[in-house]
């Protein structure tokens, strides 16, 4: 079992529940601006929250925003050890680092002296356009970058810290998954995972990289990194612990992939049935399926669902077994007045 660390409450590794982190866009400066950012995330379902820590105003604003945000604050530092002394000092549950660009070890040690006052851990970033080029040389990046995360743990260690996670980032899925793999197996650090730099493509990339791992049951906290709004990644994120078995809750929509037989338009109304049951909290598997063939029957594990049939209409079915018709302008009135009564009774 992997070690377990304690980010202001939250627990990453050891068995604890797999979490969800994203990172805000707004300058942290900004108090006002990051601490609704901060909330909007905690609301869609993000239990870790990164800011950006670029200078001393931003490290300063910390004391704010850590004393009012309703999820624990993780401090991002770059080459500057000052700012993460004062992020420790100012509140930051986690401290986020590559000691390779704070400098030198007596440097890093002030940083490993202000965390280990204040029992905050620490998280070793290594990302694949950031390894040393001699690594690079010598080992090939994936060998390197699991090098340069032992190093930078084991540089942590001789100065008696061990309150350590670790993260190996690469934009490319193949090289992220095989060098997650190469770290579960040579260490018990909690692994925080990621693709990085997923451009346009960043649902799918994050998908295949992260769901791989989860499913081999490495992992102890992800973050899905999107061009997108932050909120996007959480709710990615949830869904993808979800898909893979390791979070439970809230309606899960299924549906077919539509075929020339269907009767009534799956796409849109699966749609809005997602939108209008995003905030039900008891587990709830819910059908859109466009046709007898694939309703009922195929979808019978379903708790309750709609299936297509003649003239746009639709019928209801709980459990595999049709209730009653229900015309086309009202399937999803009538789907959402059925969840929300299934909800009631399973509360």
């Amino acid at each position: 079992m992997r070690r377990q660390i304690n980010a202001g409450g939250v627990l990453i590794g050891g068995g604890a529940p797999v979490t969800v982190q994203s990172m805000c866009d707004t300058d942290t400066r900004d108090t006002a601006a990051t601490l609704a950012q901060i909330r909007a995330l905690h609301e869609a379902g993000c239990e870790l929250l990164r800011v950006a820590v670029p200078d001393g105003d931003a490290a300063a604003a910390l004391k704010t925003i850590t004393n009012d945000s309703p999820v624990p604050v993780v401090a991002d530092i770059h080459f500057d050890y000052r700012l993460a002394v004062a992020s420790a000092r100012n509140g930051a549950a986690k401290v986020r680092i590559n000691p390779g660009n704070i400098g030198s070890r007596a440097k890093v040690r002030e940083v490993v002296n202000a965390c280990a006052a204040r029992g905050i851990p620490i998280r070793i970033g290594v990302n694949g356009g950031s390894v040393k080029r001699e690594l690079l040389e010598k080992l090939g990046l994936r060998e390197a970058m699991l090098q340069s995360g032992l190093e930078q743990a084991g540089m942590l260690e001789e100065m008696g810290f061990s309150d350590i996670c670790l993260s190996f980032k690469a934009s490319n899925v193949a090289d992220t998954v095989a060098v997650n793999r190469m770290a579960a197996a040579a260490m018990d650090y909690p692994l925080h995972l990621g693709v990085t730099e997923t451009g346009t493509n960043g649902v799918i990339k994050s998908a295949a990289g992260i769901g791989a791992l989860l499913l081999d049951g490495i992992g102890d906290t992800i973050r899905v990194s999107l061009t997108a709004p932050p909120e996007e990644e959480v709710r990615v994120g949830v869904a993808l612990l979800k898909a893979v078995g390791l979070r439970k809750g809230g309606a899960e929509i299924i549906s077919c992939p539509t075929c020339a037989r269907r009767g009534i338009d799956v796409v849109s109304l699966a749609r809005e049935a997602e939108e209008k049951l995003a905030d039900i909290k008891v587990p709830m598997k819910i059908a859109v399926m466009g046709c007898a063939v694939n309703g009922p029957g195929e979808a019978r594990h379903a708790d309750i669902g709609v299936a297509g049939g003649k003239d746009g209409e639709a019928v209801l079915f709980r459990g595999g077994e049709v209730i009653k018709k229900i015309p086309g302008h009202e399937i999803v009135t009538v789907l959402v007045e059925e969840a929300r009564r299934w909800e009631s009774s399973h509360c």
